[in-house]
This record gives C-alpha cells, structure tokens and sequence, in this order.
C-alpha cells in the first residue's frame, strides 16, 4: 500500500510524528490498515500557534515595521498572477490614510509613498510573493521621552511590556496606527482584484463623531460614492453632518482632547455563497498538534478509527467548520485595528428590540429571476453566508488614548505620577480610520473569493442553485481603482 508520513510542520523546530501514515489515494486503500500513532517530540508548552502579524489563509498579508523606525509595509503571498498592478493602485488609500492631511488630523508629516520591489514584472503580478515598503520620514523620537518611564492610560504600552517585557518606545512602535500602513496597501490590491473579477465595491464612511451621530437612513447606500465621502474632511457623505462632526472634533482638539466615533462600511455586489469554511464539503480534525483533513466521503469510517487509536492517548478536538463564517470573519478584521472598541452587523443590538416576524427579511424573485429579500436587517449575509444583498457593518472607535491633558499613571518601576503626553496624536481617528476599514474587509473579501473558487468552483456549479461569479470585462483589465 502507497503511504506517506503524516507530518505537522510546528512553529519551533521539527516535529515529525512517528508511526503515522495513511494512504495517498483513500478510494483504493483499506481503512482498516489506517494507524495513527502521536508522539510529539516539541513540550505542548512551548508550542507556539501564531505571532500575529499575518493575516488570511489564501490572500495572505504580513504587515511589518514601527511607527519610528525606517519604514513600514507589507508582503502580500497568494495574488493571483496576471493582474495588472503598480504603486498606484496602492498610493490612493495611502494618501487617504496618510497623517497631516487635515486640521482634524495628526500634524505628523508623512507623503506615505509606497514603493514595490518584489512580485511584479512588467506591470503584472507574477504569483510570487509582492514587498511593499514605505518609508518613515517624519519622525521625533524625543517627543515620547516622558513615555519611556511613565503608562500612557488606555495605550498599549503597559501591556506591551507585560507581555514581551520590553517596548519600542517612540511613537508607540506596532501598537501605533502606522502599523495599518500594510493592511491599507494590500487593501488596495484586493479591493482592484474584486473590481475586476467580481464587481465587488467596498465602501466605508464616518456615521458618527463623539455625540453627532448620522441619522440612519440619510445615506442611500445604493447610490453612495466616492465621492461623496471625500468631499469634506470628515468623511461624511452628508455635508449638515459633517460640518457638525468637524465642530465636535475641533472643540476637543483645542483643549488637548480626544473623542471617538463609529465608521460605517458597506461592500455591494458581493457574490453569493461567499463564507468562511463554513459550507466546506470537507471535514477537519485537531488531534493536539496534528491537523487531518478528509473529504466527506471518507470522514465517519476513519473517525471511527482514529477516535480508537487515540482512545486513552488524547482528547480530541473537533474543529466545527461553521464557526468561520463570513461574518466572523468580518468582525476580527475590522476589530484588529487600532482603538476599535465595538462591532455591529445587519440590524445589530437593536434586533434585540424586534419580533422574529419584525426581524425576518422576507424572500422574493425579483425581474431578473433572482431571489432577493425585502429587508436586509440580516445586513447582506445569513447562515455566515453573503446572500447578494448589500453588506452593512459598524465599527467603533474609541477617543484616542495619547492627550495633551495631565492624567494619572504609574512608571515602570510601579510609582505613581502624573503624565502630560507629547507627540502628534488624533483629535478623533474616525476620519483615517475609513480607509483602514475598507482594507480590513476587502482583504476577508479576498480571501473567500478565492477560497469559493477552489472549493465550489472547481467542478461545474449547480446551475439550478448557484450562479457564476462576475466575469471580468474586457474594457476592465487594464481599469485602475
């Protein structure tokens, strides 16, 4: 019988399990010959499962560099190749993104120009692994002189030091939203990608500033530009609104104050179907260290059999694949930024206040023979499944913690004092934030797309049931977003 080792490649060092093998071609093997024999060689204690400063499993983005060090940016592992690609189709949310762009904004002066030096060949990506760096060139270290000693209150430099026992002082090193520079560049290739192979648009803007809060349907989300969110520095589309939010942020800025505030983000034309792995055909299981994968057609028999050769050995973690579901998967992207403090889907907390029958979205077939709903309070997704419908989410954010106003603290050695912070800092961060959020769920987007080609793809589709994902246009391959 043809049989390979099983192996499970660990974070530290080897570690090869002995014993184990199963067959390549599971059709022709006997399941009754499957042996499993776990013997890890690596103490479970010093297993390490992630580092976390990479994100997503087939459009994969690791995001390096510190808010005063040389630079910033990202690598991008998984783009498709063929796509037409350059800087600029990264430096746009760059500039959107970028310090000292307004007076609502941090002083710092950064052009934030982003440079390309690997994964793309005559304009095209080339499949291989795409470096984008930025460099810092505004930086002033002195400035967090009085931050080396004392905690700043509600920054991560307490916690930095707990965990590693040692910080990058200046300017808050990858705690600092500068660390975001990556996530927005790779957002910006993954939203172009999803233009031109799905017509997925992502949107987001600022629905609230401290107490200013935009009345909920003011915005038309079916109509919403670009350009309407970019017309005033708030990143309001509603010019009454934004005016006022300009006017809160500026009455704290003043003082040496910060506020917080929601962003709003929606994507449309989302394909259908999209989730996480949660309508996978294939099923997964977590022996300690040791990830099995079997298709379906296989998986109880050799359940049965691997639940028994592990009987006394190990307790079995089942890892049931519903849990990544889209939303999910939306929810720990946009809460992976910097200050953000809450999540809101579809019809959010205040569908606790309705009645199923006042909640339910309603079906119907619309002209074209599709099915649609009514309503969209489940906010473009049901099941942990994108439903066609627009995609709507709302994040929070908190008032920035680094003020000019004396607050209580301790030092590192654990005396109290008093710190006035120094440094260029948002008044409010809501208004960069947009961008930043637009990345964050472009890059989810991504990462299922792909992942909804190689699982429901691959073999012709169920013309009664699915429908084929957006085919790009001709006009469209050389389009720029």
């Amino acid at each position: 019988m043809a049989s390979s080792a099983l192996t499970s490649k660990s974070f530290l060092g080897s570690s090869r399990i002995d014993g184990a093998s199963l067959s390549f071609d599971l059709r022709k093997s006997s399941l009754s010959s499957v042996q499993i024999s776990l013997r890890s060689r690596i103490p479970k204690k010093l297993q390490i499962n992630a580092a976390g400063s990479t994100f997503g499993t087939n459009f994969r983005v690791t995001t390096f560099g510190e808010s005063h060090g040389g630079g910033v940016g990202c690598i991008i592992d998984g783009c498709p190749p063929r796509i037409p690609l350059s800087e600029a189709d990264m430096q746009f949310d760059l500039d959107r993104r970028r310090p000292g762009q307004s007076r609502i904004t941090t002083p710092r002066k950064e052009t934030d120009t982003c440079k390309i030096s690997s994964g793309v060949s005559e304009g095209l990506t080339t499949g291989t692994p795409i470096h984008v760096f930025v460099p810092n060139t505004d930086q002033r270290g002195l400035d967090y002189s009085e931050m080396s000693v004392a905690y700043r209150p509600s920054h991560a430099d307490a916690t930095y030091d707990m965990k590693y026992g040692v910080r990058s002082v200046q300017g808050g090193g990858r705690s600092s939203a500068r660390e975001t520079i990556g996530r927005v560049a790779a957002g910006g290739v993954a939203k172009k990608i999803l233009k031109l192979y799905a017509g997925t648009e992502i949107l987001a803007y600022v629905s609230q500033a401290h107490k200013v809060v935009l009345p909920e349907g003011v915005v038309d989300h079916e109509s919403l530009t670009l350009d309407q969110i970019e017309s005033n520095i708030a990143r309001c589309p509603d010019p009454e609104y934004a005016e006022k939010m300009i006017a809160a942020i500026d009455a704290v800025r003043v003082k040496g104050d910060s506020v917080g505030g929601v962003v709003t983000c929606i994507v449309r034309n989302a394909p259908r179907n999209k989730a996480g792995n949660s309508t996978s055909t294939g099923q997964m299981i977590n022996y300690n260290s040791v990830l099995v994968v079997f298709l379906d057609s296989h998986y109880t028999k050799l359940v049965e059999l691997v639940e028994k050769a592990l009987q006394n050995k190990t307790k079995a973690n089942y890892l049931a694949l519903s849990f990544d579901k889209l939303e999910a998967e939306l929810a720990k992207a946009a809460m992976s930024l910097p200050a953000t403090k809450g999540f809101e889907f579809g019809s959010g907390f205040a569908g606790t206040l309705l009645t199923g029958s006042e909640h339910n979205d309603e079906f119907y077939t619309d002209e074209h023979g599709r099915i649609r709903t009514r309503t969209n309070r489940s906010g473009g997704i049901q099941g942990g499944i994108s439903n066609g419908e627009i995609i709507n989410m709302r994040i929070a954010f908190k008032p920035t913690s680094t003020i000019g106003k004396k607050q209580h603290t301790v030092t590192r050695d654990k005396k109290e004092t008093d710190l006035i912070a120094r440094g260029r800092h948002d008044p409010c961060v809501v208004p960069r934030a947009v961008p930043m959020v637009e990345a964050m769920v472009a890059l989810v987007l991504m990462d299922q797309l792909m992942a909804q080609y190689s699982q429901c793809y691959l073999l012709p589709i169920n013309l009664e049931l699915q429908e084929p994902l957006i085919a790009p246009r001709p006009e469209a391959a050389n389009a720029s977003v």
